[in-house]
């Protein structure tokens, strides 16, 4: 695993990535606009979309320490109102605020209590910043000027991926396999697929039975499936990348 982004850098991804998304936005000539990467979503779906998600972990963040999620009277204004844009800025605004007064140290619940990550506000920060960067890629897309997730923000988001959300998804539905990620600006993953669950970092042993490699932002794009496996190269099995990347897809 790569090292952790400090608490002050995810904040200001935070909001890097959130004014991407709302750039892209500002430039659409329409925001009923189909999203690529969420077909069911218009553009104005997607920037509704994460402005909840931003003010419900506003929300969770702040009331710290809980066994369920905060209750929806918590969550400010979760549907936007007024100019849409100035609603996605508050919401940004809103999660950032919470995240600084708590500081990374604060416990929270958090849906992933099945991984290895912590719950806490830090967590929350690092997997923030996720949730902005496919996003603003998702507004860039629609609007057609996708830009590449830069690559420091996305060799973070593949190394929480593989802990946050491989290690929430249960156990390996397929025969067990040991796959690696090998991303081109250096950093190379391997994963265990097992009926225990997705195991990141295993000690040495046998090779990967499937290697993909390209950027870690298409690396990124390929596990939210936003572009298609043949955007990157397969070494080994086909049919295990196929259904790897099925398995990730979580929308």
């Amino acid at each position: 695993m790569t090292q952790i982004p400090p608490f002050p850098e995810s904040l200001d991804l935070i909001a890097e990535r959130s004014a991407a998304l709302r750039s892209a936005v500002a430039a659409a000539h329409d925001l009923e606009a189909r999203v690529p990467g969420c077909p069911d979503w218009s553009l104005r779906d997607l920037v509704a979309h994460l402005g909840r998600v931003q003010r419900f972990w506003a929300a969770g963040v702040t009331a710290g320490p809980a066994a369920g999620p905060p209750p929806g009277s918590a969550v400010v204004d979760p549907r936007p109102a007024g100019d849409l844009l100035a609603w996605s800025a508050e919401s940004t605004r809103l999660l950032l605020e919470s995240l600084r007064a708590a500081g990374p140290d604060r416990d929270c619940w958090t849906w992933w209590g099945a991984s290895d990550a912590p719950m806490t506000s830090g967590a929350v920060a690092r997997h923030q910043v996720q949730e902005a960067a496919v996003h603003a890629y998702d507004a860039q897309e629609t609007v057609g000027k996708p830009e590449p997730i830069p690559a420091d923000v996305a060799v973070d988001i593949v190394d929480e991926l593989l802990v946050v959300t491989l290690g929430s998804l249960g156990a390996w539905p397929h025969r067990s396999a040991r796959v690696a990620l090998s991303a081109t600006e250096g950093p190379t993953w391997t994963i265990d697929l097992t009926p225990g669950g997705a195991r990141p970092g295993p000690a040495a042993g046998d090779e990967p039975v499937a290697t993909l490699r390209g950027s870690a932002g298409d690396l990124v794009l390929v596990l939210y499936t936003r572009i298609p496996l043949d955007r990157i190269e397969i070494d080994g099995d086909r049919e295990v990348a196929e259904r790897f990347q099925a398995w990730t897809d979580t929308r």
